[in-house]
């Protein structure tokens, strides 16, 4: 899974993962085609200080490509031209997404301890292990079967994995503790 993570990470790296994921960030652009002069004034807009470095025509051209696959759409209204994500779009904004989550390690520990267990059933196999892999990827260690451990503060990113994966409180949950019992090796692990 990870593999095929990469994959797509790469595909839609530079100017279409940056379109894709700004998109899914705001949800919408808008942008007033008034002007004879639309496309210079596109170029000017908020939206697009993030695409300086490359050139207009590159960017207008990655939009066009984007819409004809079918990753996003844009639509007049009035004056206007609304961008948005399809729902294929989204999917693939969301492995950008998920692919680029990290759990930031803070100066100093809290002395809590990050217990994340799930229960996925059998019909979500590919989900479970592709969420065991992100955990790894994230810093997690395996605490106990299908429970892993992390001394940092990961509420905000496990909630983007359960929404990315379609999954429920029910499937998986996330414990704070601040006593664990034995956790010398823990420490060692986590250098703390």
């Amino acid at each position: 899974m990870k593999r095929k993570n990469n994959q797509i990470f790469r595909k839609f790296s530079g100017i279409s993962g940056l379109v894709l994921i700004v998109l899914l960030l705001t949800g919408a652009v808008v942008i007033s085609a008034t002007s004879p002069y639309f496309l210079v004034n596109l170029f000017k807009s908020k939206f697009f200080r993030s695409f300086k470095k490359y050139p207009p025509k590159k960017v207008y051209d990655t939009f066009y490509r984007l819409r004809e696959r079918g990753f996003i759409d844009f639509y007049y209204k009035g004056s206007q031209i609304y961008f948005t994500l399809t729902e294929k779009g989204k999917k693939k904004a969301g492995w950008l997404k998920v692919d680029d989550l990290k759990i930031n390690k803070p100066k100093k520990w809290d002395g809590k301890w990050r217990i994340l267990s799930f229960d996925i059933v059998e019909l979500k196999r590919s989900y479970r292990e592709a969420l065991r892999g992100k955990l790894i990827g994230m810093g997690f260690k395996l605490f106990q079967k299908s429970a892993w451990i992390i001394p940092y503060e990961c509420n905000k990113e496990i909630k983007i994995l359960k929404d990315f994966f379609g999954l429920n409180d029910r499937e998986v949950k996330l414990i704070t503790a601040v006593d664990i019992g034995e956790d010398k090796d823990l420490h060692d692990h986590f250098d703390l």
